[in-house]
């Protein structure tokens, strides 16, 4: 599991301001392992879970204690998430927010009723289940999944037995290659969990040069989740003087500020690469898309605008429409640096499980 990490610079902002944790889940893997990495965690109302996706193809699906390989109705899911063997980051990811205390369990549907189906072979996940000898462990929860596993397969073997005397048996198929639904192209999307309000940005939706909504209010330890929809766009910090530039360039105090890298999208995709960061304060916070042009046909975003005074949205997009700033960089760039915050930081990206956040001068390892 990767670390996660709060690196304090800049801003002092108390230390509560992190209401909320990331945990990360490392689905699958590039040995090919059939895993949820770690297997269980425990997790506080308002924590979210990031489930980062890795090489083959399993979904995170909920499902009971009583039917562990089955979809529980009304229950989350985040499809099909292919990953080819070559890619070595970039990985697409999913994430839910722990609302409350109860026992979350999930499986990979992958081949689900089939002898060869991944929950059968005990890839299962729980947040906040039961100690060991408890009524929902999740020991009894894995077993559970792994007794339907070996049921599968002895029906699979009766079936092929029979099968000989009249032909061959049946070869299993392939894995499923169905991806997950796009996500909606709801502008400003906002759903609260306890403490903390998730807040989802549209990046480029049908092919525009814009986040929708390219401006939000959001408190310390709101989490923004920018979704890349079409094209190649970042989203990238800056400051209000220079939008076009990354805040790393024009800071006095060594700030560097959060940076998604570029997030190409496949004209005919149907699955979304997604970066999320973390609101540690109310100090404005001012980014744009670095690439080429892009900035300057006025693609920012903004959180914490005073619309009132003289750095409001509307007056920072301007400055980006009338900058002479060569932002732009190769499309073929997949930079994803970011650390020394002002105002958020970055808790999750589609291959890193890092968190940098902004608490005065602390330095802490959480995760």
């Amino acid at each position: 599991m990767f670390a996660s990490t709060l690196l304090a610079l800049g801003l002092v902002v108390p230390f509560a301001a992190a209401q909320s944790m990331m945990h990360t889940v490392i689905v699958g893997g590039s040995a090919g392992n059939v895993t949820f990495t770690p297997e269980a965690i425990s997790a506080s109302v308002g924590d979210q879970v990031m489930f980062q996706f890795q090489q083959k193809n399993h979904s995170a699906t909920q499902s009971s204690f009583a039917a562990p390989c089955s979809h529980k109705d009304g229950g989350f899911t985040s499809g099909f998430l292919p990953v080819a063997a070559n890619v070595t980051d970039n990985f697409p990811s999913y994430t839910i927010t722990v609302n409350d205390t109860e026992p979350i369990w999930v499986y990979c549907g992958q081949n689900a009723g089939l002898p060869t189906s991944h929950c059968g072979m005990g890839m299962v996940f729980a947040v906040n289940c039961g100690p060991d000898g408890s009524n929902t462990s999740f020991t009894s929860f894995k077993n559970a999944a792994l007794a339907i596993g070996q049921q599968l397969q002895a029906q699979a073997n009766a079936t092929s037995t029979m099968g000989s005397s009249y032909g061959s048996a049946s070869a299993a198929p392939a894995e499923t290659s169905t991806v997950a639904a796009a996500p909606p192209a709801v502008s400003g999307t906002s759903t609260s969990s306890g403490a903390a309000t998730t807040h989802t940005v549209s990046v480029g939706a049908n092919g525009g040069l814009e986040y929708s909504p390219n401006e939000i209010t959001a408190a310390a330890g709101d989490v923004v989740v920018f979704n890349f929809m079409a094209k190649n766009h970042t989203i990238t910090q800056s400051s209000f003087a220079d939008p076009c530039l990354k805040l790393e360039k024009t800071s006095t105090t060594g700030q560097i500020g959060f940076d998604s890298g570029f997030m190409p999208v496949a004209a005919n995709s149907s699955s979304f690469p997604s970066f999320s960061i973390v609101v540690n304060d109310t100090t404005p916070v001012w980014a744009y898309c670095r690439q080429t042009g892009h900035c300057e046909s006025g693609m920012v975003f903004a959180i914490n605008a005073n619309d009132s005074s003289s750095k409001s949205f509307s007056a920072f997009q301007l400055l980006a429409n009338g900058s002479n700033t060569t932002t732009g960089e190769p499309a073929s760039s997949n930079s994803t640096t970011s650390s020394n915050v002002s105002g958020a930081s970055r808790t999750v990206g589609t291959s890193a499980g890092l968190a940098l956040g902004l608490v005065g001068a602390l330095f802490a390892v959480v995760m």
